[in-house]
């Protein structure tokens, strides 16, 4: 018999609450309770990065966090970076840009991470840039494309393009 508790949190910029199952992950409950289907279901073991989501600010793989542990927390998807008219983030645009894009399975959860990397306000070198990125598993990129988009947006916020 399954056990239900009652969570609170903050998705995309909205309260909401949810009687979830404790065993559910927060993948689940993202996609499944709130349509978010930008967290995609890969790997479901924390290895390819295509579920990352940002919790209060840091990068998680939301399949092996539980959606209990959300508990008063802030989580943003890649639906909650679009502008109030539907218009791209910046590192979207760089994604397309740099034809960073492919079948786009994984290009939601590299676009979190890099989220997670700009909002540091650091600049890092390529190498650097490479190794943040590395939680991510792409079969069609050669992820090239994907490292010169963060590193554009990158330079773009820190004044340097």
């Amino acid at each position: 018999m399954a056990q239900y508790k009652l969570i609170h949190c903050n998705i995309n910029g909205k309260d909401v609450e949810r009687m979830v199952d404790v065993r559910a992950s927060l993948t689940d409950m993202l996609r499944n309770d709130y349509h978010l289907t930008s967290v995609k279901k890969g790997c479901e073991v924390g290895e390819c990065g295509a579920c990352n989501v940002l919790i209060d600010g840091e990068c998680f793989n939301s399949c092996i966090y539980l959606a209990v542990w959300a508990e008063g927390k802030h989580i943003r998807t890649l639906e909650g970076l679009l502008g109030p008219n539907g218009e791209l983030s910046d590192i979207q645009q760089a994604f397309m840009e740099e034809t960073a894009v492919q079948c786009g399975f994984c290009t939601p959860g590299f676009i979190m991470t890099a989220v997670e990397i700009l909002e540091s306000g650091r600049e890092y070198t390529r190498e650097e840039l490479r190794k943040l990125l590395s939680g991510h598993l792409c079969r069609c990129t050669g992820y090239e494309n994907i490292l010169n988009a963060v590193e554009k947006t990158m330079k773009k916020r820190l004044g340097k393009a």
